[in-house]
């Protein structure tokens, strides 16, 4: 494994993501460098409950970041949505002749301390919420995805973290940067179905091509909704030896490729 040239890509879980397109993609870069996956399970999770009569629900903080309310009955579906979009990735590498290996259950390669008690925003006033089992990352198990990863194997890891309260819900773009931290890549992609950051979303005069580590705080006061998540997470990679974070778009053909090419925005110390 060179891992001066390790990536690590996070496929976003929402709609619109063309996942066959990021697996040809994939399967092309993997032949030359070294290579671990993160993805999403929104769109995932979304349809699943809406098969079982469950309603979707979040948490805002008053900060304004949103995240998926997971109380424990909600919790269990997302396990099922979590290790149903992980076969998914998987076997679209494994059917392009990529040795990918899947991360999930007893083999969760992430661990997390429960939030126990969250601040919310409901109806206009501030809640503490006491039953999510969603968690903050603590650590990532670097050996195991290094021993993968010396063996030519493409990781890839569901939104999922393992705690003393069972399986936890995370968030999929700072699981992705904690990864990238972990294994010391130099690369962290974040694929979205957004073209980037905006000033204005979604003008696109208002697009920004590049931040500094110095211009998060600037970042965040422009992002919208999840964006907000993903600026926290290629904050956190840059902190963790990152050395370039990039959002991207996962709609299109070749979609890693061109965000290292130039697409996207740039995050950078």
């Amino acid at each position: 494994m060179n891992s001066k040239q390790l990536l690590v890509v996070k496929i976003g879980g929402g709609e619109g993501l063309d996942l066959s397109a990021t697996c040809d993609d994939l399967a092309r870069i993997a032949q030359n460098r070294a290579l671990a996956v993160v993805h999403g399970v929104s769109a995932t999770m979304n349809q699943l409950c809406h098969d079982m009569g469950v309603s979707v629900k979040s948490l805002t903080s008053p900060s304004g970041h949103s995240s998926r309310y997971t109380p424990p009955a909600v919790r269990d579906i997302y396990v099922r949505a979590a290790a149903s979009a992980n076969q998914a990735v998987v076997d679209g590498l494994r059917q392009r002749a990529i040795d990918a290996q899947d991360l999930v259950g007893e083999f969760v390669a992430i661990r997390a301390e429960r939030k126990r008690a969250i601040r919310a925003v409901v109806n206009g006033r501030v809640r503490i919420v006491r039953d999510d089992h969603s968690g903050s990352i603590s650590c990532v198990d670097n050996e195991r995805l290094l021993t993968l990863l010396e063996q030519g194997r493409v990781p890839v890891l569901p939104p999922m973290a393992a705690s003393q309260d069972g399986l936890l819900n995370v968030d999929g773009d700072r699981a992705g940067a904690a990864v990238a931290s972990a294994l010391g890549a130099v690369n962290y992609v974040i694929l979205s179905n957004v073209r980037g950051l905006y000033r204005d979303f979604p003008d696109e005069t208002s697009f920004v091509s590049a931040v500094s580590h110095s211009e998060i705080d600037r970042a965040l006061e422009w992002a919208q909704g999840r964006m907000k998540r993903k600026i926290v997470a290629a904050s956190e990679a840059l902190a963790g030896g990152v050395k370039q974070v990039i959002i991207a778009d996962g709609r299109v053909p070749n979609p890693v490729a061109r965000a290292l090419a130039g697409a996207g925005t740039r995050f950078s110390k």
